[in-house]
């Protein structure tokens, strides 16, 4: 036994020198395993020289081989499979992207990382600095070394901007109220160079469409006072004569037919058409004029401004139209201070057809597969209208459970057609980068759940999607209309109805009218920053209109709609998600999640579709899906054939993740959920499942584990949980951490729950 031990540990220690990444360094060369930063202590404050010796780690190069507990699994890899003679195959996969290649000291140049910090220092206004670079060698590791004193720091004793009475100058003088050049901040290049930039973005919204910020010059002079610096900006002596002008829009061209492989300009006949302040030119009608002047934001005789600008291209961009943009601006021959627009457009392929192969999840604990075809008319009526005719199939299953082997059989279609623009009797317009959609959708979903019963859907919806910026967007449906009814109901669900009578509002024939809208804000798509947030609100009103119509006020004895009670409710839910990035490989991603339904005059009770329900691959992952509460109802004990989705009319939901690089395409993730579902009024059937001030008390609260593997067209999720908190036990027997009990098969068989999905979780 004890020389099974030793051999583990022989091995083991072998493994740990493999790793090391210092075996095979060949004689004279030394394993580079980073740089120490000291920077001494003077005059400046703490926060300065954290701030300093942050920005030049990040600067002194090479990086070091990435290290985990000592071991450089990297190199260990890439010296494990030797010469490789081909670009491709396991090896090479092995070598290049599981490993790298050793980085030595002799690719460390101390000089060059030496004048880097200097030239640093100096940038940030220490302009007296003192920089030094060493080496220290640790058997066959050797460790760079680097110091530096600040000094003292130089700040700005005054800014002047040009006094001269020309144009620019005057519109230079203009900007300097918000200028980032402050009197008694620090010398900083960066800022300098950031008020240049500033200065350009401005001049270019004043119509100064040729001005570069490179013709802006910022003089420093430090010999005005002791650690003080005057700083003078100018205009440059040689810059061109048009850099001076402030532009207008002439006249404003449009080529909708543009072909990048031949100048169809010039060698084709062309056709012109005059638009308001447009003059489109195309060799046929391909698109309606009106179409260019809802996209594009210029009129003639507008200032020019880059604003502007940008917003024309980008609209004409999320027409969905076009698959090249190109633009140019032209000085007017016969009008020197006016410039004229034109606009190249290459439009996409008329018609498209597109088959993919999907994998997925879904909030049941379900995962499949699902195949699409789509048909696309792009440009349908010349408007640039997109109508896009969509049929799926698929299957999913439950990989563990208790629905395993109750599978998921679906197929239907979908047809949408898209207008670029506001559909409506109302005067609506936008004026982001972001063209408004008007949306009109059908679709039909035949859903077939195996040994159980099968679900007919019709939906139709006609409605809004606009954005005001890239963070903001908006959707609403003002019609939206839901049919449900179901059809092969087995003897085995029918007998599980009669045990819980529930189960019948699934298969329920169910009518929904009404109006949906939602409202998304998110600054996720900003990199390098500390903080970024995800907020998305949704109202869904139905019933309302016809109810009042009909005078529906007795769920009891609900009017029907070509037989079919239609449903009546007010439904809210909000979720917020909340990212803290430590650096650009941990996170800590947080999720709050509210939701409320409340069912009134023609309806008791929400539609089973929207209903709430929680637990799962993506909610609450130490419990199986949708199978928590409602409150300290325990729906586990209401059947052994198969698990009901237990449902609710409010949820609280909240959840935290960890999550890092472990290796390559490699993530972790240790994370807590809690939360639950409950019901308005009191059930019979579910005890304990109405919501009441003790609804804190009644949270399920589990933790678990996961790894991600991120192989950038889709990402694998594993994660092991187990629940810290069952709120079915009774008062006072809740929590459950004490019971926690990883070596206990008994145990995990009960409690630890393998989840299977793609995507993250949030």
């Amino acid at each position: 036994m004890k020389s099974n031990i030793y051999i583990a540990l022989l091995f083991l220690v072998a493994l740990c020198l493999g790793c090391s990444g210092t075996r095979k360094i060949t004689e004279g060369d030394l394993l580079y395993v980073g740089h120490t930063l000291k920077v001494e202590k003077g005059k400046e404050s703490k926060k300065t020289r954290k701030s300093v010796k942050s920005e030049l780690d990040d600067l002194i190069r090479p990086k070091p081989n990435k290290s985990i507990l000592g071991m450089r699994p990297g190199i260990f890899f890439y010296n494990l499979v030797g010469e490789v003679k081909k670009d491709k195959g396991f090896k090479h996969w092995v070598k290049y992207k599981l490993g790298e290649a050793p980085v030595l000291m002799g690719d460390v140049d101390l000089e060059y990382n030496k004048k880097v910090i200097q030239n640093y220092v100096e940038n940030k206004g220490f302009f007296n600095a003192e920089s030094k670079a060493d080496s220290i060698r640790k058997g066959k590791k050797a460790e760079a070394n680097y110091e530096v004193k600040l000094h003292n720091q130089y700040k700005i004793k005054s800014v002047s901007f040009p006094t001269d009475t020309t144009l620019l100058s005057k519109e230079i003088n203009m900007l300097k109220e918000k200028s980032v050049l402050k009197v008694g901040k620090p010398y900083d290049l960066d800022v300098i160079k950031r008020e240049r930039t500033r200065m350009d973005a401005k001049l270019k919204e004043r119509g100064f469409y040729y001005f570069n910020e490179d013709y802006l010059l910022v003089q420093v002079d430090s010999t005005v006072a002791n650690h003080e610096v005057d700083l003078i900006v100018k205009i440059k002596d040689d810059v061109p004569e048009k850099a001076k002008n402030q532009y207008r829009i002439n006249n404003i061209f449009v080529y909708p037919s543009f072909n990048l492989k031949r100048d169809t300009i010039s060698t084709r006949k062309m056709e012109t058409v005059t638009y308001e302040d447009l003059t489109i030119i195309d060799n046929k009608t391909v698109f309606k004029p009106f179409i260019f002047d809802k996209t594009l934001l210029f009129d003639k005789g507008d200032l020019y401004n880059r604003t502007t600008h940008n917003l024309s291209l980008n609209r004409l961009i999320t027409l969905g139209t076009f698959k090249f943009v190109k633009n140019e601006f032209k000085v007017n021959d016969s009008l020197n201070n006016y410039l004229d627009a034109y606009y190249y457009l290459t439009p996409l392929q008329k018609k498209s057809i597109q088959v993919e192969a999907l994998a997925k999840t879904n909030s049941a604990n379900y995962s499949g597969t699902e195949l699409n075809v789509n048909w696309s008319n792009r440009n349908t009526f010349k408007g640039a209208e997109l109508l896009k005719i969509s049929a799926f199939a698929g299957l999913e299953v439950q990989v563990s459970g208790q629905n395993n082997g109750f599978n998921v059989y679906r197929f239907g279609g979908e047809a949408n057609l898209i207008w670029p623009r506001f559909i409506s009797p109302f005067n609506m317009s936008s004026g982001s980068a972001y063209v408004p959609n008007t949306k009109a959708s059908l679709s039909y979903e035949y859903q077939l759940r195996t040994k159980l019963y099968s679900l007919k859907t019709f939906n139709g919806s006609f409605g809004y999607l606009w954005k005001e910026n890239e963070r903001k967007e908006h959707s609403l449906n003002v019609v939206n209309i839901a049919y449900t009814s179901s059809n092969n109901v087995s003897d085995l669900y029918k007998s599980q109805i009669a045990e819980n009578p529930s189960l019948q509002k699934v298969i329920d024939k169910q009518f929904i009218l009404g109006t949906t809208y939602s409202y998304t804000y998110t600054n996720t798509m900003l990199k390098n920053r500390k903080n970024n947030i995800y907020f998305k609100g949704s109202v869904d009103l139905s019933g309302n209109s016809v109810g009042l119509l009909m005078g529906a006020n007795d769920g009891d004895n609900p009017k029907s709609i070509l037989g079919v009670p239609f449903s009546q409710y007010s439904k809210l839910e909000m979720e917020f998600r909340h990212y803290y990035n430590f650096n650009s490989e941990t996170k800590l991603a947080s999720r709050i999640i509210l939701g409320a339904g409340i069912p009134y005059g023609n309806s008791n009770e929400l539609p089973f579709i929207k209903q709430f329900f929680i637990g799962g691959t993506s909610s609450i992952r130490a419990f199986r899906a949708r199978s928590i509460g409602p409150g300290i109802f325990n729906g586990n004990e209401v059947t052994n054939s198969f698990l009901p989705d237990q449902s609710g009319d409010l949820k609280l939901e909240f959840s935290t993740e960890l999550r890092t690089k472990i290796y390559k395409l490699i993530k972790g993730a240790v994370f807590v959920d809690a939360g639950n579902i409950w019901l308005l009024n009191e059930s019979e059937e579910k005890p304990g499942a109405k919501f009441s001030g003790q609804f804190l008390n009644e949270l399920a609260v589990g933790a678990g584990v996961g790894l991600r593997f991120d192989f950038s067209f889709l990402v694998l999720r594993t994660d092991f949980a187990f629940p810290l908190r069952k709120p079915y036990l009774p008062k006072g027997d809740r929590w459950v951490i004490d019971a926690v009990n990883f070596g206990d098969g008994g145990w995990r068989k009960e409690n630890l729950i393998f989840n299977l999905a793609i995507g993250y979780p949030f």
